[in-house]
C-alpha cells in the first residue's frame, strides 16, 4: 500500500441522500432560507465566530461546501448572540451534529493585543466592530449548543481548537489550561485542515455509527477512560532518566495499528505524554511535552498521543494525510458565491475586502518558525493546487467578483514561494522528524526549484482582463535566493512598490530560538532585490518584519537590532511584541525558560525570556528608538548597559541627549539630519503588526 495515499479519495464517497436538493446559492442562515431550499432540517449546523462569507478563504464556507458536495444539508449560524441557547436553535435540531468553530482566527488573539489590551475592531465582523464573539468562542458556543439540544453531538474545530488540543499554556490567564475538549464538553475535536476527518465522520454518523464509537479517524482527538491494553506504550510521561511517575498500572505490550487503513512507522505504538496535572505544576515537564508533540506531527510516521487529565485521557490520533493536488483543486473549485451573505447588505467586512481579489495557491509551511501557528495547524507538507485550477479561479474573480479592476492582489498562502516545493524522496519524507526543512540550513533533500512559480505568474498575467498580479503574502527569502530567476521575475513584475519579508531579528540568539536564517541571507536577497528593481527602472522597497521580546532575546540583542534599523534607515511605526500563542514551541520557551528544540532536562540550559510589562515595553522601545516617548526609558537603559556613547545628537547616536518632543520641527530634524533617516515619507518604512 502506498504510504502517501489514503484509501478513499475525498470526493469518492457515495453521496448522502440529500444530494437531491442540489447546490444552495448560499448555505442557509435562517429558516426562511431553508424553506426556500425545500429543507425540513439540516444534517450539519456550523456555528462560527466569523461573519459568513461564501469564499474559499473562509473556513466555514470551505467545510460547508465540502459537506454539501457529499450530499449533506449544511446550515450556518454566524456570530450568534451567546448569552442564551435560543440563537442556537435558529435552524432547528441538526440530524448529525453541531460543528463549532471560533473562525479564521483564535478568538483571544482576535480580541486582545500582545500587551493584553482589548481591540475595538474585528476584521471578520461586518462594520469592523469588535466584541461580536465571546472570549474562548469554541468553549462558549459548544456549551450553548449542548444547552439547545443535549442529545446532539458537538464536534469542535478551527485553529482555536487545534492549538488547544492538549494541555497548553494560556497567555491571557498566565496558567496552563487543560485540553479544550474538557471545557467545551465536546464529543470530538478535529485539528488541522479537517476536510478528510469531517467527511469521513459525517458519512459514518449518517450510516448510524455512534460518535463515541468512532475512534480511528486521523486528525481527531477525544476523551477515553482507559488506555488500550493491547497496544504498545512508549511512556514519555517523565523526563529522560527520571523514574516513572506511575508503575502501578499494567502497561500495554502488544502493537496495534490505530488506523487500520494506514501504515505507520516500524515501532507502531502510542506515546503517553506527561499528564495535565504534571505539566501544570512542572514547567520543565511542560517543555518536555511540547518537544514530544512537535516531533510527532509528520502524518507518515506520527504516533497517537495520550495525555491524562484526572482519571481520563485525551487521545490524539495522528495528523490527517495531506490533500492531493486533485483534491485541493476540487475543494477550491466548489460553487462558492465568493461574496458575503446577502443579509449583511452593504456592511464592509475588512477581512473579505483584503482577500476578495487574491488566490490561495497552497497550504502548509515547512519553515517551522517556533512562534508561528501555521505549521501546528496546517502541517509541514505543502499541499498545492494545480496551475490550471489557480488560473481558473483568477477568471472567476474577473467574471464574478464585484469591483474587480484587473488587479489580482495576491497569489500566495501561508508563504508566497513554497508552491509545489517538497521533499525529493517520499521515503525520506515519510521517516523524517525534522521540525524545519530550512533550519539550521536548507535540507539537501528539499526541492527548492521555484521556476514553476515563474510559469504560473506569467500565465496569470496573460489572462484577458488582468492588468497586474501582485504578490502580497510573506516571502521566504532564504528559499527565494536559491532560484535567482524567480527573484528577478518577482521583483520586475509583481511588486507593487513594497515587498514584505520577515527577518524577525538580526542577532543569532533570538534567531536560533525562532528557527530563522541569519542576516547573511537577507543581505543576499536585498542585493538581488535592489539589482532587479534598478534594472526595471522602479523605486521599490523591502518591508522587513521584526519581533520584540521573543524568547532568547537579551537587551543587548534588541540594542543591536535598533542600531541595524538606524544604519539601514528604517523607522518602525508599528511593531509587534512576541505573542505567546497556545501550543507554539516559542510559547513553551516563554513559559518554561527551557528550549524544547533540544532534549529537555532539569539541568539543560535556560532560555532568556523577556517577561513582565516593563521588560516587554523596553524591548518594544528599542524597535521604536526614534519615538520621543521612548527616549527616557532608552537613555536610562543605555546608561545601565554602559552604552552612554549612544546618547547624543549626532548621527552615531541612537537617542538624543534632551527631550524636544513638543517641538515638531526639531523632532523631524533629529530624525533626518542626526539619525540618518531619510526625509522622503516613502522611505519611512513600517515594521507592521503580524
Amino acid at each position: 500500500m502506498d504510504l502517501f495515499q489514503p484509501t478513499t479519495d475525498l470526493f469518492e464517497y457515495r453521496p448522502y441522500w440529500a444530494e437531491c436538493f442540489g447546490v444552495a446559492p448560499f448555505l442557509p442562515t435562517s429558516r426562511q432560507e431553508m424553506d426556500a431550499l425545500g429543507w425540513d432540517s439540516c444534517d450539519v449546523i456550523i456555528v462560527t465566530g466569523d461573519a459568513y462569507v461564501d469564499h474559499p478563504s473562509f473556513g466555514m464556507a470551505v467545510i460547508g461546501r465540502v459537506l454539501e458536495a457529499q450530499g449533506f444539508r449544511v446550515g450556518i449560524i454566524a456570530q450568534p448572540e451567546w448569552t442564551s441557547a435560543e440563537p442556537f436553535t435558529l435552524l432547528g435540531k441538526p440530524k448529525l451534529y453541531f460543528g463549532v468553530a471560533a473562525g479564521n482566527m483564535d478568538s483571544m488573539i482576535n480580541r486582545y493585543t500582545a500587551d493584553k489590551k482589548i481591540r475595538h475592531d474585528d476584521a471578520y465582523t461586518p462594520g469592523n466592530i469588535g466584541g461580536k464573539r465571546p472570549d474562548r468562542s469554541v468553549i462558549v458556543y459548544a456549551q450553548r449548543c449542548r444547552e439547545a439540544y443535549s442529545d446532539v453531538p458537538v464536534v469542535i474545530g478551527s485553529i482555536e481548537a487545534s492549538l488547544r488540543r492538549i494541555a497548553h499554556f494560556d497567555y491571557w490567564s498566565e496558567k496552563v489550561r487543560r485540553s479544550i475538549l474538557l471545557d467545551a464538553k465536546a464529543n470530538m475535536l478535529l485539528y488541522g485542515n479537517a476536510e478528510r476527518a469531517i467527511v469521513e465522520l459525517s458519512h459514518r454518523l449518517a450510516k448510524g455509527e455512534a460518535i463515541d464509537d468512532i475512534r480511528d479517524i486521523r486528525g481527531t482527538a477525544f476523551m477515553i477512560r482507559d488506555l488500550p491494553k493491547e497496544a504498545k506504550l512508549i511512556d514519555a510521561a517523565d523526563l529522560p532518566g527520571e523514574s516513572p511517575a506511575d508503575t502501578s498500572t499494567p502497561q500495554p505490550e502488544v502493537v496495534r495499528l490505530i488506523d487500520p487503513h494506514q501504515k505507520f512507522h516500524s515501532d507502531d505504538a502510542f506515546i503517553r505524554l506527561p499528564s495535565y496535572e504534571a505539566v501544570r505544576d512542572d514547567k520543565v515537564l511542560y517543555a518536555h511535552a511540547s518537544r514530544i508533540l512537535h516531533r510527532e506531527t509528520n502524518p507518515h510516521n506520527a504516533r497517537p498521543l495520550a495525555q491524562a487529565h484526572g482519571d481520563r485521557y485525551v487521545w490524539l490520533n495522528p495528523p490527517p494525510i495531506p490533500l492531493s493536488t486533485g483534491e485541493m483543486d476540487r475543494v477550491f473549485g466548489l460553487p462558492y458565491s465568493r461574496v458575503p451573505h446577502p443579509s449583511y447588505r452593504d456592511a464592509r467586512i475588512p477581512a473579505y475586502e483584503m482577500i476578495r481579489f487574491s488566490v490561495n495557491i497552497m497550504r502548509g509551511c515547512f519553515g517551522g518558525c517556533t512562534f508561528c501557528s501555521i505549521t501546528e495547524h496546517e502541517g509541514r507538507i505543502i499541499q498545492s493546487r494545480s496551475e490550471e485550477s489557480i488560473l481558473n479561479e483568477i477568471e472567476e474573480i474577473r467574471d464574478k467578483t464585484p469591483g474587480f479592476t484587473g488587479v489580482i492582489s495576491d497569489l500566495g498562502g501561508p508563504t508566497a514561494n513554497m508552491w509545489r516545493l517538497a521533499c525529493k524522496d517520499k521515503k525520506i519524507e515519510a521517516s523524517c522528524r525534522r521540525l524545519s526543512c530550512v533550519h539550521p540550513s536548507i535540507c539537501k533533500n528539499l526541492d527548492t526549484d521555484q521556476t514553476p512559480l515563474i510559469s504560473l505568474y506569467r500565465n496569470a498575467r496573460k489572462i484577458k482582463g488582468v492588468k497586474k498580479v501582485l504578490i502580497a503574502s510573506g516571502l521566504r527569502y532564504d528559499l527565494a535566493v536559491e532560484t535567482p530567476e524567480y527573484v528577478e521575475e518577482l521583483v520586475k513584475e509583481h511588486v507593487g512598490g513594497y515587498l514584505k519579508i520577515a527577518p524577525e531579528h538580526t542577532e543569532d540568539g533570538p534567531l536560533s530560538k525562532m528557527m530563522k536564517p541569519g542576516m547573511g541571507t537577507y543581505d543576499r536577497f536585498k542585493a538581488m532585490f535592489d539589482k532587479y528593481s534598478k534594472e526595471a527602472g522602479k523605486e521599490q522597497y523591502l518591508i522587513p518584519y521584526f519581533i520584540a521580546g521573543h524568547p532568547g532575546t537579551t537587551d543587548e540583542d534588541m540594542l543591536q537590532l535598533a542600531l541595524w534599523l538606524k544604519r539601514n534607515g528604517f523607522r518602525a511605526d508599528q511593531v509587534q511584541n512576541f505573542y505567546p500563542s497556545p501550543m507554539a514551541s516559542a510559547t513553551a520557551m516563554y513559559h518554561s525558560g527551557k528550549n524544547p528544540l533540544k532534549r529537555v532536562g532539569r539541568n539543560t540550559g535556560d532560555v532568556v525570556v523577556a517577561k513582565g510589562a516593563i521588560k516587554r515595553r523596553l524591548h518594544k522601545a528599542f524597535l521604536r528608538y526614534h519615538d520621543p516617548e521612548n527616549w527616557p526609558m532608552l537613555r536610562q537603559t543605555l546608561k545601565k548597559m554602559g552604552r552612554s556613547d549612544l546618547i547624543g545628537n549626532g548621527k552615531m547616536h541612537l537617542v538624543p541627549r534632551t527631550q524636544f518632543s513638543s517641538n515638531r520641527a526639531r523632532f523631524q530634524t533629529f530624525n533626518t539630519q542626526h539619525t540618518g533617516l531619510p526625509s522622503n515619507p516613502r522611505r519611512r518604512h513600517s515594521v507592521k503588526k503580524r
